[in-house]
């Protein structure tokens, strides 16, 4: 695929999950904007991964420890064929196949159950761990938000990950510095980010969480050292593709009304 190729395939998955979202009137829509383009480069170029292989014991893994941005992973699975794009319209209803969280369900590509934050990097470990004790190539990488790096457990993998020298680990982090009670560095300041994952034997990289170019790049060098685990810290922004939306901490929370689904649906044809 050509650049042009990724970025149309991420505007017709925001496209989705406007759509799901609005329907159901459901929130998170900035959380699920702002991780689009990350999840893309991995299913459409970087994880050895399909859905004649999702259940392959030498898949590459993938987990949403931001579960509260599930919306945006169904999408992307339904575009890569993971199942029928239709039952994207079980979202969110009664008696429904997609909740507003993941559940776990290897049919349809969904690795782990998840949601509460903090505990994707500590599962990622695990597997990575598994998976080097078998001797297998298969990769397992996380996609965090920074809310989660404010919860103990993740540190606490970062050094078990560290310790077993896990290179088949890479951890991503959408790093959109908002939150559900505001900026991330008012809440609970992380920085200096980059230093901290140094100090904890990760080796990182930093870029722009919607560059392809910049993504494709770096996710294609995993692992950077031997022996290291690897953590990618994304640059983003909350809400991305939709104009009113981007920065906005309403939108972490907030459900677009017609008015707004239609004015945000003009801006992603």
């Amino acid at each position: 695929m050509k650049i042009e190729e990724y970025q149309d395939t991420a505007k017709k998955i925001r496209r989705e999950i406007l759509e799901m979202l609005f329907r159901t009137q459901s929130p998170h829509i900035g959380s699920c904007l702002s991780c689009v383009d990350i999840l893309v480069a991995l299913y459409f170029k970087v994880l050895k991964i399909s859905p004649e292989t999702k259940k392959n014991r030498e898949r590459d893994i993938f987990i949403l420890s931001k579960g509260h941005a599930g919306p945006a992973l169904y999408a992307v699975l339904a575009e890569q064929g993971f199942f029928d794009k239709k039952l994207l319209g079980r979202f969110g209803v009664d008696n429904g196949l997609f909740e507003g969280h993941p559940s776990r369900n290897l049919e349809l590509g969904i690795e782990i159950s998840s949601g509460s934050l903090g505990q994707g990097l500590s599962v990622g470990a695990g597997m990575a761990l598994a998976r080097k004790l078998d001797d297998s190539e298969s990769r397992v990488f996380v996609l965090m938000s920074d809310g989660d790096l404010q919860e103990g457990a993740v540190w606490q993998a970062m050094l078990f990950s560290s310790h077993y020298q896990l290179d088949n680990l890479t951890a991503i982090i959408d790093y959109n510095k908002l939150q559900v009670l505001g900026k991330t560095p008012e809440v609970l300041n992380l920085e200096p980010l980059k230093e901290k994952f140094i100090s904890f034997g990760w080796q990182t990289k930093e870029v722009d969480g919607h560059n392809f170019e910049q993504l494709i790049d770096v996710l294609e060098k995993v692992p950077f050292y031997p022996a290291k685990p690897n953590i990618i810290i994304a640059n983003t922004k909350k809400g991305k593709g939709i104009s009113f939306m981007e920065n906005n901490l309403l939108w972490h929370s907030q459900c677009p009304n017609d008015e707004e689904y239609h004015r945000a649906l003009k801006e992603l044809l």
